[in-house]
């Protein structure tokens, strides 16, 4: 039986989305600026890389479900949600990802879900550059591969 799965490398053509949220910019912003810099270097043309910004995470699956048909080979999804002392956390952070695999499903396209749902800022800031990597560089080389499987005959 053949084992299939996707190589990081790009398609010529192949246009991708960054969804990302203003809330919380210097989480988002270096989210951001890893995904394209990962995109680029693995051989995305800038021209094919849109970034869309929208308010915050509660919004980004309604705009990925507005994107999702029209001709980008993925989605990737960057936001921050820091818990507060109140439920909003569990509202946004839980119905973002409900509403990313949804999109995913439905139109049948790689959404790939960067969204950090962290309990403290040090926590995000791990993740976006810092001890822990960056969350969006983790997402665009997730895309990449998903792109090349799902481009696999």
């Amino acid at each position: 039986m053949p084992t299939l799965s996707g190589e990081l490398r790009p398609h010529a053509g192949a246009r991708i989305a960054i969804i990302a949220s203003r809330w919380n910019p210097a989480i988002v912003d270096a989210l951001v600026d890893g995904a394209r810099r990962c995109l680029q270097a693995h051989g995305v043309a800038e021209a094919d890389i849109d970034v869309v910004r929208v308010p915050g995470a509660w919004e980004i699956p309604q705009l990925a479900a507005h994107l999702a048909g029209r001709g980008y080979a993925a989605l990737l999804a960057l936001g921050c949600v820091v818990r507060g002392d109140t439920r909003h956390y569990e509202h946004v952070a839980d119905n973002c990802a409900q509403g990313l695999l949804r999109v995913a499903l439905d139109h049948r396209l790689p959404v790939l879900n960067g969204v950090l749902a962290v309990e403290r800022h040090a926590d995000a800031q791990a993740r976006a550059g810092g001890a822990h990597g960056n969350k969006g560089e983790e997402v665009a080389l997730a895309a990449l591969e998903m792109i090349d499987l799902w481009r696999t005959p």
